[in-house]
């Protein structure tokens, strides 16, 4: 979420930098030691199978070498020693996540088109045949990814998803997180962490059936596996650090916007988190606020931390300016507080997901409340890409269907274009038909002879 100096020429009014980054730029992704290792580790599972995921399981993770998988019973009942309050929060998110969900795969029905008399083309919706699920449970094990990742999935009508999630002791993974696998629909679900758990569902390790698909977030090596992996299967996105911007002007709340900064901030110390603004008091109340909050804060280390090297204040003149600093930030999470949110609705372009209003805070999204996804775009790719949705499992397929009487319509223009080309057979392919077609016409046509019978 950096402020792109190349794209900043562009920026059509003032603006001035009341706190800049320490560190700033986009953090670093690919330290070369983090890709040395997962090509490591993914030459020794593919070579050495299930029994290299096992050892580095064992090395890596603590784990005590007991059954990988869980069964369907253990799976339904692994929120059985949860607090009941915390179990209807977790019921909450994965039904508001699902209805979301369903709505946009309403909205994706395909359809099809007559394009000249006889030529039809059309497309249909059809879903991956099977995705796996990374499920972090680190530092923060991340509740509502289940939702996100494989309750998504499963809602786009993918019929096998599978999940893998670390484990926390010797014997088991986290319950709180396993509970979120079960509601979100997952069919399978191993105690497995990692690297070793995307190579062990990228090479089919785990049932003998590679997946289509890898889904969700992780560390820097699960972040690197992914992208090493693609080719081998499909991926949602490369997502880095997480981010937040606030757009706001004087009738934002600086206690509030500083609280949501820091909501993110606290994601890692990697973690970018700007305010642009139209008013300079807001600014400055928002780093005193920001430095006030963080005092009392438990998560204050790594908050802080990322505050110091990747926070941001910017001042900008008016709401066109604003917008276009914004849109050069692209930001993975983007709150517009502001006394005319819709107006920035309508001409805000780069962002991962959109928060209107004071009451719209990002830890709303995150936690899998408000039913939008929060695998999202960062390190500026929003300019060009979307978030993980119901549409990331499915396939666009098209399709053509064309009648003998069209073949004077197309098969001259392929003709002409292969012949330029110098693409003889495709120009064989469409001449054939076009011979095919002038043989039909031929005999379809009365004899002289025939005719003077008739009369």
């Amino acid at each position: 979420m950096d402020l792109d100096h190349t794209r900043a020429v562009r920026i059509p009014g003032a603006y001035e930098e009341l706190k800049a980054p320490a560190v700033g730029g986009v953090p670093a992704q690919r330290l070369p030691e983090v890709s040395e290792t997962v090509s490591e580790m993914l030459a020794t599972i593919e070579r050495d199978g299930l029994s290299a995921v096992l050892d580095y399981s064992r090395r890596l993770d603590g784990w005590g070498g007991g059954p990988i998988e869980l069964t369907r019973h253990a799976l339904a009942h692994s929120g059985d020693g949860l607090d009941a309050d915390l179990r209807a929060s977790l019921e909450a998110g994965a039904d508001r996540t699902r209805r979301f969900a369903e709505l946009q795969r309403r909205g994706l029905s395909g359809g099809e088109t007559e394009i000249l008399p006889g030529v039809v083309a059309g497309y249909h919706y059809v879903p991956v045949a099977s995705v796996g699920a990374y499920l972090p449970a680190g530092r923060f094990p991340i509740l509502a990814s289940a939702f996100m990742t494989v309750g998504v999935a499963k809602t786009a009508g993918v019929p096998t998803v599978t999940a893998c999630t670390p484990p926390v002791s010797p014997e088991r993974g986290n319950a709180a997180v396993l509970y979120a696998a079960h509601l979100a629909g997952v069919d399978r679900a191993f105690v497995i962490g990692g690297v070793q758990a995307l190579a062990a569902m990228a090479f089919g390790l785990l049932d003998g059936q590679p997946v289509d698909m890898l889904v969700g977030a992780g560390n820097a090596y699960v972040t690197e596996a992914k992208r090493q992996l693609f080719g081998v299967v499909g991926i949602d996105l490369l997502a880095g650090p997480s981010e937040v911007a606030v757009l706001a002007d004087d009738t934002a709340d600086a206690e509030m916007v500083a609280a949501d900064l820091l909501a993110q901030a606290e994601h890692g110390p990697q973690s970018p988190a700007a305010l642009v603004t139209t008013s300079r008091s807001l600014a400055e109340g928002v780093i005193e606020e920001v430095e006030r909050q963080l005092r009392g804060l438990a998560t204050r280390e790594i908050a802080g931390a990322a505050w110091r090297d990747y926070g941001r204040v910017l001042w900008v003149e008016d709401a066109q300016t604003a917008a276009a600093v914004m849109d050069i930030l692209a930001p993975e999470h983007l709150e517009v507080i502001t006394q005319d949110d819709e107006w920035y609705l309508h001409n805000l372009s780069n962002y991962g997901s959109l928060f209107l209003g004071p009451w719209s805070t990002v830890a709303y999204s995150d936690k899998g409340i408000t039913g939008t996804n929060h695998v999202l775009p960062t390190g500026g790719v929003a300019r060009s890409s979307a978030g993980l949705s119901v549409a990331r499992f499915l396939r666009p397929l098209t399709y053509q269907r064309v009648v003998r009487e069209a073949t004077p319509h197309l098969a001259p223009h392929v003709e002409r274009i292969s012949a330029f080309e110098g693409m003889a057979a495709h120009g064989a392919s469409a001449a054939l038909r076009s011979r095919r077609f002038a043989h039909h016409a031929a005999q379809s046509v009365p004899s002289p002879a025939t005719n003077q019978e008739a009369s």
